[in-house]
């Protein structure tokens, strides 16, 4: 009978820290923060392509991209490539001459969400984007900074 006893006090204990360190383990990460303002369905950025540059601000890898605006919505082809997350909505604002855009974009097979903001000027590109996969019992973020230029229309396959 002691025996018995023991293993369910191993057992108990086992599975109270199993549950503690659960729930350290599913804390949530916050997507990106996108700056308040008018955001609007405008259209702004259609027909337009970019081929960005970036580095994620964790591990310090070098990533390329290319991006396409096409009649009101988004998409990228690392994400597309990664998880057809297909096209998105994006939303624009105009501030000083810039345009501000912003878009979520959800993977329909797999928990990753992937937020973008970003400003345009002219031909160029600068981006924040956080990528995070939530799982019951684990939450990772990859935030990534990038900058890139306009593709030529010519070039643009998206």
């Amino acid at each position: 009978m002691p025996q018995i006893l023991q293993i369910a006090a191993i057992a108990a204990a086992t599975l109270g820290t199993g549950a503690a360190t659960l729930s350290v383990m599913n804390e949530d990460i916050p997507d990106l923060a996108v700056p308040e303002g008018d955001w609007t369905a405008t259209g702004a950025l259609d027909g337009i392509a970019f081929r960005i540059f970036g580095e994620d601000l964790s591990s310090g890898a070098k990533l390329e991209d290319e991006i396409f605006f096409r009649d009101g919505t988004f998409q990228s082809v690392d994400c597309e490539e990664y998880c057809n997350f297909g096209w998105s909505d994006y939303q624009t604002k105009e501030i000083d001459g810039v345009i501000h855009f912003t878009t979520t974009t959800i993977c329909p097979d797999a928990p990753h969400t992937v937020v973008w903001y970003g400003t345009v000027t002219g031909d160029d590109i600068a981006i924040d984007v956080t990528w995070t996969t939530r799982r019951w019992y684990w939450t990772n973020q990859i935030p990534i900074r990038g900058v890139g230029t306009a593709i030529p229309s010519e070039a643009v396959s998206g």
